[in-house]
């Protein structure tokens, strides 16, 4: 088929006859060969939602014929739906705060439009990107427009990501909570506890994480969709800008809200950095607990090997039998990529200046690739790992009754010194706490059993009455 000619202030350029994007995108294109890869199709599809309300908004104040309008509305459907993605050609990152992506948006819905419409693509004529699709519109409150609604799509997601692995680590906390092992602090011996609570100290930690980011849709919600380039709404009609948003909501089912002074939320970005600071503390929660992880696995033969982690593939091409904490792994460098891309955003939204952010596409690309990538994490980690974790139980006795730590559950009622003289005991003659007990302080191993069972060491503290009775 013979290119098309299109033309833009710079020129002319010849554009291939079937293609859904023009002149405008073209140009990116070869402005911008920079990562090889593509906008991120959370963004596209909220693309696609916002020039939908828009023609739609336009279409009911009279500024877009019906038959006009219904054809742009059409081919935004699709893509909101998904099924545009791949004429969206532009590289993630781009110079103009995402003008090459607004632009491929608008060329690729003027094009579909104008096939549905029975015309070829290229006929701006009857249906043009910039006087039609993008009317009443700038990059500017477009483009953080639709990465909110990307970013609050995402939120809610990891929401119920978040939530899969709390309640998996409930599960396990319940399922574990007669296991008695030793508490560790600063990788050595301390008082005892169950394996249960380790999980259950995990699993509140999920809960903050949870709420945290249940809050954060509070501040993705504002949007400044009708300021159009500084946030002053000029070159958008006074109707459109006070209807436009109402429609989004219609469009997303979203709760949606008009920004009240849109040129600050046009020009600053902090709601991105504090968002991706949520999203920090989450990862610093998964990394932590993917180290315990590994310590509490370590072995399985000259570690600690109080958990058995499923073996999920073969460890190594040289040792026979190996089998590696890959999960845990995984989780960890995500962890690690999440903390680089909370830089990136913070160090990008700092350095908008006056009444734009011109490197809102680098904010774009870290922060949905990081809510992404954490869903992804926390579901695999949940499905994978935690679920079908198991314990080896005689493994976590033996290190319990072997460990002097434990003498601290004898403290109230022999007193520190006494206690010290049994651990000073178990070290010398290699022995563990039940030898070492009744050989210096007469204490018969069914009464120190009842100290250090798990019901006794889950209790918060000791009863004061209850001491008094077996001293």
């Amino acid at each position: 088929m013979t290119p098309r000619h299109e033309h833009d202030s710079l020129g002319e350029k010849l554009i291939p006859a079937d293609a859904l994007w023009g002149i405008h995108t073209a140009r990116a294109m070869e402005n911008f060969p920079v990562t090889g890869r593509l906008i991120a199709p959370e963004l596209i599809h909220a693309f696609g939602q916002v020039k939908l309300a828009a023609a739609r908004t336009n279409k009911k104040l009279g500024y877009l014929s019906p038959d006009l309008a219904d054809l742009i509305e059409h081919a935004a459907i699709e893509m909101a739906e998904g099924k545009l993605d791949e004429y969206i050609r532009v590289d993630p990152f781009q110079g103009g705060a995402g003008t090459s992506t607004n632009l491929n948006v608008c060329e690729v819905l003027a094009n579909r439009a104008l096939i549905l419409a029975g015309k070829h693509p290229g006929d701006y004529n009857v249906i043009d990107p910039l006087e039609h699709v993008n009317l009443h519109q700038s990059t500017n409150d477009t483009y953080p427009t639709a990465l909110k609604i990307a970013t609050y799509e995402l939120l809610k997601s990891l929401e119920s990501a978040i939530t899969e692995i709390q309640e998996t680590c409930q599960t396990k906390e319940q399922e574990l909570t007669d296991v008695l092992k030793v508490g560790r602090t600063e990788l050595t011996d301390a008082v005892p506890m169950t394996l249960g609570r380790t999980f259950g100290a995990w699993a509140d930690a999920f809960a903050r994480d949870r709420w945290r980011i249940y809050k954060c849709t509070e501040r993705i919600r504002v949007v400044n969709l009708g300021g159009t380039a500084i946030g002053t709404g000029m070159g958008a009609a006074r109707d459109y800008i006070f209807n436009v948003t109402e429609e989004l909501r219609t469009v997303t089912h979203l709760p949606l809200a008009r920004a009240e002074n849109l040129l600050d939320t046009t020009q600053n970005m902090d709601v991105f950095v504090e968002v991706a600071g949520i999203l920090q503390a989450h990862a610093s929660n998964l990394m932590k607990i993917a180290a315990d992880l590994r310590l509490l696995a370590s072995g399985p033969d000259t570690g600690l090997a109080e958990i058995n982690l499923p073996p999920m593939q073969t460890g190594s091409s040289i040792m026979p039998g190996k089998v590696n904490p890959v999960m845990t792994e995984m989780l960890t460098q995500v962890a690690i990529d999440v903390f680089s891309n909370v830089s990136a955003i913070s160090l990008a939204a700092g350095s908008g200046q006056l009444e734009l952010n011109a490197f809102l596409p680098l904010i774009a690309d870290k922060l949905l690739s990081t809510l992404r990538n954490l869903i992804a994490a926390n579901r695999l980690m949940s499905e994978k790992c935690i679920r079908n974790i198991t314990a080896n139980v005689e493994r976590c006795r033996s290190l319990v009754f072997r460990s002097t730590a434990l003498t601290t559950v004898l403290v109230p009622i022999i007193g520190y010194h006494k206690a010290a003289q049994i651990a000073q005991y178990m070290q010398t003659h290699k022995c563990d706490i039940f030898i070492a007990a009744q050989t210096v302080a007469q204490i018969p191993p069914g009464q120190l059993e009842k100290l250090i069972s798990p019901h006794a060491v889950n209790a918060l503290g000791f009863d004061k009455n209850e001491q008094e009775k077996k001293s």
